[in-house]
């Protein structure tokens, strides 16, 4: 492991490590490349300059990083600037997302300084959820990030770059930034007033698995749950991606496809225990969603060997 550690007094323990690329990094999906903290003093200069040249800048010409970031305000306050979101002002248990090629300046209130603690990463899956929009640079800003325990997975992410006790690739740190990751995002996103349908929408993917066969009335199902309907609606497909018959029919899909795989139940029998009308419902259905019949799934499944099966005929092949 190559790193670069700024030491400050034992009151404002200051540092960061830059961890090198590694190939493995793209079989795993998601890489941590950097972490650090740092306490900020009133008027002091930002950013330290000791931090490498790709990774400095002035607040007059800004930055580009060709990594994310994501940067926790654990105390005092600041301004964070891109030209997707113009000039914002950040506070204590705010987290904000720096994207690669995506221009960006922040610094600490002049008066007040600011207590900052961020990580570095990269990779694939990250990616994904870019063009997913579940990252996205319009809207980078999380506030009620503390409440919400990012400080705690971020510690967990910083010890582990700071005591790594082998070189090379660390799995468990990928696992550790996707937390923090589906932390930033959920963060500050549910008010009060929200909360309800949060709570809502979580029964009711609950009720629907348990229910999977049966009819399904999502009004009926609101009124039980004690929301509006409009508003019920609109969160499920929020939190879940679908409009709610839309995740049962996919719930009913999956559970097909499971059912398909593990056996020789014919399409009536499928069709039946999972609530469709008839085997050709299921069956227009499943085309629809899959791009290929039922029968035919079943049977290009049936006929790929399995890992270890292949592995056993290239031996043979080779011997």
């Amino acid at each position: 492991m190559i790193f670069f550690i700024q030491k400050m007094p034992a009151s404002a323990p200051d540092y960061f490590h830059y961890l090198p690329a590694s190939p493995e990094l793209a079989h795993w999906g998601l890489g941590v490349t950097a972490a650090g903290a740092a306490h900020i003093a009133p008027a002091a200069p930002y950013p330290p300059r000791t931090h490498p040249a790709d990774h400095y800048f002035a607040w007059s010409r800004g930055r580009r990083l060709d990594a994310y970031q994501i940067l926790l305000i654990t105390a005092g306050r600041g301004i964070f600037e891109t030209r997707e979101t113009g000039r914002c002002e950040v506070e204590t248990g705010t987290a904000f997302i720096l994207f690669p090629k995506v221009w960006h300046r922040y610094r600490p209130d002049p008066v007040l300084g600011w207590e900052e603690k961020w990580t570095e990463f990269r990779g694939p899956i990250v990616d994904d959820l870019r063009r997913a929009g579940v990252l996205d640079p319009a809207s980078p800003i999380r506030k009620g990030a503390l409440a919400a325990g990012l400080e705690t997975v971020v510690d967990a992410i910083h010890a582990r770059v700071r005591n790594a006790q082998r070189p090379g690739f660390d799995p468990e740190l990928s696992a550790r930034m996707l937390s923090a990751l589906a932390v930033w995002q959920a963060c500050g996103r549910a008010t009060p007033a929200r909360s309800r349908l949060v709570r809502a929408v979580a029964e009711a993917e609950r009720h629907l698995a348990e229910h999977i066969a049966e009819p399904v009335n999502i009004e009926a199902l609101a009124r039980r749950l004690g929301v509006a309907y409009s508003h019920f609606r609109r969160a499920f497909k929020l939190h879940t991606g679908f409009a709610p018959w839309q995740y049962v029919l996919q719930q009913r899909l999956d559970r097909a496809r499971r059912f398909l795989s593990a056996g020789d139940n014919t399409l009536e029998d499928i069709a039946g225990r999972l609530g469709f009308s008839s085997a050709f419902h299921l069956s227009a259905a499943f085309k629809q969603a899959f791009g290929t019949a039922p029968d035919k799934w079943r049977r290009q499944f049936a006929a790929k060997p399995s890992p270890s099966a292949a592995r056993r005929r290239t031996r043979t092949r080779l011997n």
